[in-house]
């Protein structure tokens, strides 16, 4: 089908003259600036934070463009994952007129970010091995449906979904089409990001915050064609990434050496997590997982999972979500943080005996 960027765009931001701030109009590094109204004397603190950042970070997609192999004008960052999202839902859905699919078990924040802009929401369920339906997820798109989310590999079920089955989505649907890849780096499945050349409607999503151990500086990364990507940069806050963040994951980018090896480490550590529970009598099932988590299927989920808090051992209860009855969401730890949990989860096992 053909995509037609202008025809999905919200009229109004297509018209829409962006903010200029001071680094817009003067990129350069060096001069005497007096344009920002900026403390000439420096910060209050050790380090120097008085200067406004790159307002594009241009330096960490350039290292980007290198480690993903894509230019860096089809890089977006955000303050994580989620300003992408409320972006694209601005850029592309009108309020209270178009609709967004989603597709429980999924990530929250997809619903969130819709029910905050006044955006409908149309929810196809996986299947039960938390697969996608593309018929009937092609079947509930009409002409206000401008974006379809999926999670791969999915949050909460940790599995990788069908490649197949996204480029039927992909190929037959012509709204945007995100694939949310968070959790990339622990699957063997490559990146969708090898698929911009030929989906023009296709946006791919990944975060630092995961395998690269950076959550706490909130940075997410959008891939898409530059004509999307532009549209995201002309409606984004002007300083949207701080500058020590910038600073920190330009030092994170050289070291991908530790990155893969913290990764290494924690395939390893889930396939032990999920070897030990395994021999637990009440564990019932637990779901292939392509993710840095397991769910795990247990018997009286929500009584395990309050055991657990009250040994201050803290894990996700996901009973009440679509398609995860009776399931806890385990993030792989350490091996003495698993340790800890498997000493805790025999004793609950011996409960059901």
């Amino acid at each position: 089908m053909a995509f037609d960027l202008k025809k999905l765009l919200r009229p109004h931001i297509a018209e829409l003259k962006p903010y200029s701030s001071a680094r817009d109009e003067y990129t350069g590094k060096e001069g005497v600036f007096l344009d920002a109204n900026e403390n000439p004397y420096g910060s209050i603190t050790e380090g120097n934070f008085n200067r406004y950042p790159d307002p594009y970070q241009y330096a960490i997609k350039a290292k980007l463009s290198i480690i993903k192999d894509i230019s860096p004008s089809q890089i977006f960052l955000g303050n994580g994952s989620d300003e992408a999202i409320d972006l694209l839902m601005r850029a592309f859905c009108r309020p209270g007129k178009d609709n967004i699919i989603i597709l429980p078990p999924t990530y929250g924040m997809y619903e969130v970010s819709a029910d905050i802009n006044d955006i409908q929401i149309k929810k196809v369920e996986l299947s039960p091995d938390y697969q996608l339906r593309p018929d009937a997820i092609l079947a509930e798109v009409n002409e206000d449906t401008k974006i379809i989310f999926i999670c791969s590999p999915n949050n909460p079920s940790g599995n990788k979904v069908k490649r197949a089955d996204i480029m039927t989505i992909l190929s037959n649907y012509d709204g945007l089409v995100v694939v949310d890849e968070a959790y990339i780096d622990f699957s063997d499945e490559p990146s969708f990001i090898e698929e911009l050349p030929h989906s023009p409607n296709l946006l791919v999503m990944q975060t630092f915050s995961k395998a690269w151990g950076l959550a706490s500086l909130r940075l997410g990364m959008a891939f898409a064609s530059e004509e999307i990507i532009a549209i995201l940069n002309k409606i984004k806050p002007p300083y949207n990434i701080s500058g020590l963040t910038q600073d920190t994951v330009l030092e994170a980018l050289d070291n991908t050496a530790k990155k893969d090896k913290m990764v290494k480490e924690i395939l390893e550590e889930r396939e032990y997590l999920k070897s030990r529970l395994l021999a637990l009598a009440f564990v019932k099932k637990i779901h292939p997982s392509h993710a840095n988590f397991l769910l795990v299927e247990v018997p009286a989920a929500r009584k395990a999972y309050e055991t657990l808090i009250e040994k201050r051992i803290i894990i996700r209860d996901r009973s009440k979500v679509a398609l995860c009855a009776d399931c806890l969401r385990i993030t792989v730890g350490t091996r003495a943080e698993n340790e800890r949990f498997l000493e805790e989860m025999s004793l609950i096992s011996k409960q059901f005996d």
